[in-house]
């Protein structure tokens, strides 16, 4: 537990970070910009994670809660995959960061037609370690995603608009009309990111 605490300390700095980023106004091209490399530089770093955030689930993919802000302005979760899952077509409702820590991941684009129906458009785009993705209404929010691999799990982080467990949001099935949905989350504990015991702490001695 002590070494997770130390470990945990890049996502505590990202979200300070972040919300900083917020505290400068509702601008959504700086945020997906400026907090793009802010996630880039989050998911450089692979160790970090704790195990308790990382683990996949043999029927679907989890999507962990790591930390949402008190004012439900942001939230950051860990997306984990196991061998082949992958979303239905959904969409997000707000704006969000895609950052791929481990393994790899496919996104492709849908658009809904004048009939109703979501067709993908265009290639799907693979993201690796370290790719870093945004989504929105403002720039394109309908995607699928599943794991590149079919032997072993990836695991994304996602920062979006909102707490986005809460959300109502849409599925938008092959056959017919689109699906509300709520998607919640996987787990009921956070990581603890306020813990600084375990860290090295500098010490200082008089002359």
């Amino acid at each position: 537990m002590s070494r997770a605490s130390g470990a945990i300390a890049p996502l505590r700095e990202f979200i300070v970070a972040f919300g900083r980023l917020l505290d400068s106004g509702p601008n959504e091209p700086r945020i997906l910009s400026e907090g793009g490399a802010l996630l880039r530089q989050l998911v450089a770093q692979g160790d970090w994670l704790p195990d308790a955030f990382a683990q996949p689930d043999p029927a679907r993919y989890q999507q962990f809660l790591l930390h949402a802000d008190s004012t439900e302005r942001f939230s950051v979760v860990s997306f984990v995959w196991g061998p082949g899952q992958a979303t239905p077509v959904h969409d997000h409702t707000v704006w969000g960061l895609i950052g791929m820590l481990r393994g790899a991941e496919y996104s492709q684009a849908y658009a809904v037609g004048s009939d109703g129906l979501a067709r993908p458009q265009g290639e799907a785009v693979r993201l690796d370690a370290g790719d870093v993705e945004a989504v929105s209404p403002a720039i394109g929010d309908l995607h699928r995603v599943h794991n590149a691999h079919a032997d072993r799990v990836s695991i994304s982080i996602h920062v979006y608009g909102a707490n986005i467990g809460a959300v109502q949001r849409h599925t938008y099935p092959a056959e017919g009309a689109r699906k509300p949905f709520v998607s919640g989350y996987s787990n009921t504990l956070l990581p603890n990111l306020w813990d600084r015991s375990s860290e090295p702490r500098s010490t200082t001695t008089s002359a």
